[in-house]
Protein backbone atom coordinates (compact mmCIF):
# COMPACT_ATOMS: atom_id res chain seq x y z
CA UNK A 1 0.00 0.00 0.00
CA UNK A 2 2.67 2.81 0.63
CA UNK A 3 4.50 1.70 -2.29
CA UNK A 4 1.15 2.59 -4.35
CA UNK A 5 0.72 5.57 -2.65
CA UNK A 6 4.56 6.12 -3.18
CA UNK A 7 4.61 5.66 -6.45
CA UNK A 8 1.27 7.74 -7.02
CA UNK A 9 2.65 11.10 -5.29
CA UNK A 10 5.83 10.45 -7.40
CA UNK A 11 3.83 10.50 -10.65
CA UNK A 12 1.89 13.33 -9.82
CA UNK A 13 5.00 15.26 -9.02
CA UNK A 14 6.58 14.66 -12.10
CA UNK A 15 3.76 15.61 -14.18
CA UNK A 16 3.53 18.44 -11.88
CA UNK A 17 7.28 19.80 -13.12
CA UNK A 18 6.43 18.95 -16.50
CA UNK A 19 3.24 21.04 -16.84
CA UNK A 20 4.00 24.12 -14.94
CA UNK A 21 7.48 25.07 -16.33
CA UNK A 22 5.40 25.20 -19.74
CA UNK A 23 2.61 27.44 -18.61
CA UNK A 24 4.17 30.80 -18.34
CA UNK A 25 5.72 30.07 -22.01
CA UNK A 26 1.95 29.21 -23.14
CA UNK A 27 0.64 31.92 -21.67
CA UNK A 28 3.49 34.27 -23.04
CA UNK A 29 2.47 33.32 -26.33
CA UNK A 30 -0.86 33.87 -26.52
CA UNK A 31 -2.61 36.82 -28.34
CA UNK A 32 -2.71 39.72 -26.72
CA UNK A 33 -6.53 40.91 -27.04
CA UNK A 34 -8.15 44.25 -25.90
CA UNK A 35 -11.59 46.30 -26.45
CA UNK A 36 -11.49 49.66 -26.58
CA UNK A 37 -14.31 51.69 -25.72
CA UNK A 38 -16.26 54.79 -27.65
CA UNK A 39 -19.36 56.46 -26.55
CA UNK A 40 -18.87 60.08 -26.63
CA UNK A 41 -19.20 62.22 -30.25
CA UNK A 42 -16.02 64.07 -29.58
CA UNK A 43 -13.02 64.13 -31.87
CA UNK A 44 -10.56 64.06 -29.27
CA UNK A 45 -11.48 60.88 -27.57
CA UNK A 46 -11.60 59.47 -31.00
CA UNK A 47 -8.46 60.22 -31.88
CA UNK A 48 -7.64 59.20 -28.18
CA UNK A 49 -8.85 55.72 -29.21
CA UNK A 50 -7.53 55.57 -32.02
CA UNK A 51 -3.94 56.63 -30.41
CA UNK A 52 -4.62 53.91 -27.78
CA UNK A 53 -4.98 51.24 -30.84
CA UNK A 54 -1.76 52.52 -33.02
CA UNK A 55 0.80 52.56 -29.79
CA UNK A 56 -0.63 49.17 -28.25
CA UNK A 57 -0.40 47.57 -31.42
CA UNK A 58 3.45 49.26 -31.49
CA UNK A 59 4.26 48.23 -28.34
CA UNK A 60 3.12 44.85 -28.66
CA UNK A 61 5.15 44.21 -32.27
CA UNK A 62 7.88 45.85 -30.98
CA UNK A 63 8.21 42.70 -28.16
CA UNK A 64 7.39 40.22 -31.16
CA UNK A 65 4.02 39.53 -29.96
CA UNK A 66 0.52 39.69 -31.89
CA UNK A 67 -2.56 41.75 -30.77
CA UNK A 68 -5.72 42.12 -31.68
CA UNK A 69 -8.12 45.17 -31.22
CA UNK A 70 -11.24 45.56 -31.47
CA UNK A 71 -12.80 49.29 -31.06
CA UNK A 72 -16.42 49.49 -29.98
CA UNK A 73 -18.56 52.15 -30.75
CA UNK A 74 -22.29 53.30 -29.53
CA UNK A 75 -24.09 55.86 -28.70
CA UNK A 76 -22.63 59.38 -29.38
CA UNK A 77 -19.85 57.72 -30.32
CA UNK A 78 -21.04 55.89 -33.03
CA UNK A 79 -20.82 59.09 -35.19
CA UNK A 80 -16.87 57.67 -35.21
CA UNK A 81 -18.05 54.94 -37.78
CA UNK A 82 -20.77 57.06 -39.28
CA UNK A 83 -19.71 57.67 -42.90
CA UNK A 84 -21.43 60.24 -42.88
CA UNK A 85 -20.69 62.65 -39.31
CA UNK A 86 -17.52 60.84 -38.93
CA UNK A 87 -14.83 63.99 -37.87
CA UNK A 88 -11.79 60.45 -37.61
CA UNK A 89 -13.02 58.78 -41.04
CA UNK A 90 -9.88 59.55 -43.08
CA UNK A 91 -7.69 58.00 -40.19
CA UNK A 92 -10.07 55.06 -39.72
CA UNK A 93 -10.07 54.29 -43.70
CA UNK A 94 -6.12 54.69 -43.29
CA UNK A 95 -5.69 52.31 -40.25
CA UNK A 96 -7.75 49.72 -41.56
CA UNK A 97 -5.67 49.43 -44.66
CA UNK A 98 -2.31 49.27 -42.78
CA UNK A 99 -3.04 47.55 -39.73
CA UNK A 100 -4.45 44.58 -40.43
CA UNK A 101 -5.34 43.31 -36.18
CA UNK A 102 -7.73 46.50 -35.89
CA UNK A 103 -11.60 45.96 -36.10
CA UNK A 104 -14.11 48.59 -36.16
CA UNK A 105 -17.32 47.72 -34.25
CA UNK A 106 -20.64 49.72 -34.39
CA UNK A 107 -23.78 49.25 -32.12
CA UNK A 108 -26.67 48.05 -33.86
CA UNK A 109 -29.20 49.08 -31.20
CA UNK A 110 -27.28 52.90 -31.45
CA UNK A 111 -28.10 53.19 -35.34
CA UNK A 112 -31.47 51.61 -35.24
CA UNK A 113 -32.37 54.85 -32.74
CA UNK A 114 -30.49 56.99 -35.00
CA UNK A 115 -32.42 56.00 -38.07
CA UNK A 116 -35.81 56.43 -36.37
CA UNK A 117 -34.82 59.94 -35.21
CA UNK A 118 -33.41 61.09 -38.26
CA UNK A 119 -36.19 59.25 -40.01
CA UNK A 120 -33.44 58.13 -42.74
CA UNK A 121 -30.87 55.63 -42.81
CA UNK A 122 -27.51 56.11 -41.09
CA UNK A 123 -24.57 55.05 -43.10
CA UNK A 124 -21.74 52.98 -41.48
CA UNK A 125 -17.99 53.33 -43.01
CA UNK A 126 -17.29 50.10 -44.66
CA UNK A 127 -14.21 49.50 -42.07
CA UNK A 128 -17.05 48.73 -39.72
CA UNK A 129 -18.76 45.10 -39.00
CA UNK A 130 -22.04 45.95 -37.50
CA UNK A 131 -22.81 44.34 -33.85
CA UNK A 132 -26.45 43.81 -32.41
CA UNK A 133 -25.43 45.76 -29.45
CA UNK A 134 -22.12 47.58 -28.47
CA UNK A 135 -22.53 46.85 -24.53
CA UNK A 136 -23.34 43.65 -25.16
CA UNK A 137 -19.95 43.36 -27.84
CA UNK A 138 -18.11 44.83 -24.68
CA UNK A 139 -19.73 42.42 -21.77
CA UNK A 140 -18.56 39.36 -24.05
CA UNK A 141 -15.18 40.47 -25.24
CA UNK A 142 -14.22 41.07 -21.40
CA UNK A 143 -15.73 37.69 -20.41
CA UNK A 144 -13.43 35.60 -23.39
CA UNK A 145 -10.83 37.69 -21.54
CA UNK A 146 -10.57 40.89 -23.65
CA UNK A 147 -8.42 43.81 -21.72
CA UNK A 148 -10.94 46.60 -21.78
CA UNK A 149 -9.60 50.74 -22.30
CA UNK A 150 -11.57 53.90 -22.45
CA UNK A 151 -10.31 56.73 -22.94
Amino acid sequence: MLNKLTAAFGAAFLAITLVVPALPAAADSDVRKVAIHVDENDKFKMNLALNNAENVTKYYKSQGKEVQIRIVAYGPGLHMMRSDTSPVKARIEKMALELDNIAFAACGVTKGKMEKKAGKAVPIMTEAKMVPSGVVELIELQGQGWAYVRP
